[in-house]
C-alpha cells in the first residue's frame, strides 16, 4: 500500500478561510491525503473531527506582534517537527508567515495561498510597505503560491512578489452539493418579515472591508422609493452599532435585521430578493457563489477579485467602490425589470456549476500535491 501524503494546514483567520479549508478537506481523497490543521482559538474542533487526524491550535493573533509571533513560530515548528508532514499548506497571510518561517530548514514542500493579499487592503502607504516586503522575504521560503484569483495573480506579479512560475491560480470554490440538499428552516415570518417586504441583504463581517456602511446609506435612499424594501445584515463586527443607530436616526430601523454571527447563512440568503456584496477590497468574495447557487441577482463592487467572478450586466451587477448613488441605481433596476433579473439569475447559475465548484478546487489542489511530491521523489 502506498503511503499516504501527509499535509499539514496552518490557518489564523476564521471566518471564509475556515470555510474554505473545510470545503478543501472534504473532497480530498482520504486514499490519497492525511490532513492535519494548526489553527488559532477561534476555530473550531468538532468541525474538523471527520476530516483531519489531528488538530492543533496555536495562539496567532492577526496583527503583528512581536513576542505573540515568535512564540506561534516557535510552537508552529516544533508541530511541523513532530508530525513530519511532506507538505506545509499556510493559509491567509499572518499564518503564511508563521509558517514559513517555522518551516526554514526542514525537508518538505512548503505552500502557501494568501486568500487574498494583506497588501491589497485599505491601509496606510507605511502598512502597505510593510506587508509588500514581508510578502517578497517568504515568497522566498515556498515553493508554490496559490492565487485564488486571476486578479490575486496580477497584484502580485505587478508587485514583483516572486517569479510568475511559482504562481498558480486555482479559483475558489463552494460546495454545491451542500447547498443542494440544505434544508431551509426560516421565513420571512419566522424573522418577523413582513410577508411583502423586498428584502435586500448582504452576508459578511459588519467591518469596513465590507463596506455596510455603503449598505445603511444606500438602505436610507432606497427605502424612500421602495417603501416595503427590508434590509438585512448576515454578520456581526465592529461596525453593527453604527448601522443600527443610522437607521434608528432615520427612522427605519423596524426595517433592518442584523443577525450576528450564524452557521447557516444560506438560511438567510434564500429570503433576499437582492443580494449585494460592496467590499472596498477582496481576495475572492466566496459568498457571490453563493448567491449564485441560491438564486439570487447581485449587486458587487468593482474592485480586486469580483470582476473575475461578476461579469457586469450578465451574471450580475457591477458598482463603483464607494459609490451610493450606484447602489441605489443599480437596486431600482433590478427592482423594476423583472426579465434583467431572471437572466442575471440563470447565468449566474451556469457559471456557479461551471467555475466555482469546490469539488473542481479539490481536483487541481490534488493534482498540484501529487505533481510536487512526485518532483520531489
Amino acid at each position: 500500500m502506498q503511503k499516504k501524503i501527509r499535509i499539514l494546514h496552518v490557518a489564523q483567520a476564521a471566518g471564509g478561510v475556515d470555510k474554505f479549508i473545510q470545503s478543501l478537506l472534504k473532497y480530498l481523497s482520504k486514499d490519497i491525503f492525511e490532513n492535519i490543521i494548526v489553527c488559532s482559538y477561534s476555530f473550531e474542533k468538532q468541525k474538523y473531527d471527520d476530516l483531519v487526524i489531528a488538530f492543533e491550535q496555536v495562539d496567532m493573533c492577526r496583527a503583528i506582534n512581536g513576542l505573540y509571533d515568535l512564540k506561534a513560530i516557535y510552537l508552529v515548528r516544533k508541530l511541523i517537527k513532530k508530525y513530519k508532514p511532506d507538505i506545509v499548506y499556510a493559509h491567509s497571510s499572518k499564518a503564511g508567515a508563521i509558517a514559513r518561517i517555522s518551516n526554514m530548514g526542514l525537508h518538505n514542500i512548503c505552500i502557501y495561498n494568501p486568500h487574498g493579499w494583506a497588501f491589497n487592503m485599505n491601509c496606510s502607504k507605511f502598512q502597505k510597505m510593510v506587508y509588500i516586503l514581508i510578502e517578497k522575504i517568504a515568497a522566498l521560503f515556498c515553493q508554490k503560491i496559490i492565487c485564488i484569483s486571476q486578479a490575486e495573480k496580477q497584484s502580485a506579479l505587478n508587485l514583483r512578489i516572486c517569479p510568475e512560475k511559482k504562481l498558480q491560480v486555482i479559483l475558489n470554490g463552494i460546495d454545491i452539493a451542500e447547498y443542494k440538499n440544505y434544508q431551509h428552516v426560516l421565513s420571512k415570518k419566522s424573522l418577523n418579515i413582513p410577508e411583502n417586504a423586498f428584502v435586500i441583504g448582504m452576508v459578511g463581517r459588519v467591518s469596513c472591508q465590507k463596506a455596510p456602511d455603503n449598505f445603511i446609506k444606500a438602505a436610507k435612499i432606497i427605502k424612500k422609493h421602495i417603501p416595503n424594501a427590508y434590509f438585512i445584515i448576515v454578520g456581526d463586527g465592529d461596525l453593527s452599532t453604527f448601522v443600527y443607530d443610522y437607521a434608528k436616526k432615520y427612522k427605519f430601523n423596524d426595517s433592518l435585521l442584523i443577525t450576528g454571527w450564524v452557521n447557516n447563512p444560506m438560511n438567510y440568503i434564500k429570503i433576499f430578493d437582492i443580494a449585494m456584496l460592496l467590499s472596498r477590497w477582496e481576495g475572492f468574495g466566496l459568498v457571490l457563489p453563493e448567491y449564485m447557487v441560491a438564486a439570487k441577482p447581485i449587486i458587487a463592487s468593482r474592485i480586486d477579485a469580483i470582476p473575475n467572478i461578476i461579469n457586469n450586466r450578465i451574471n450580475g451587477l457591477l458598482i463603483e467602490v464607494d459609490n451610493i448613488n450606484e447602489i441605489y441605481k443599480a437596486t431600482m433596476e433590478l427592482y423594476q425589470d423583472t426579465k434583467l433579473c431572471k437572466t442575471l439569475v440563470k447565468n449566474g447559475l451556469n457559471d456557479v456549476y461551471k467555475y466555482f465548484d469546490v469539488k473542481r478546487t479539490a481536483k487541481e489542489h490534488t493534482d498540484l500535491f501529487i505533481n510536487m511530491i512526485s518532483v520531489k521523489r
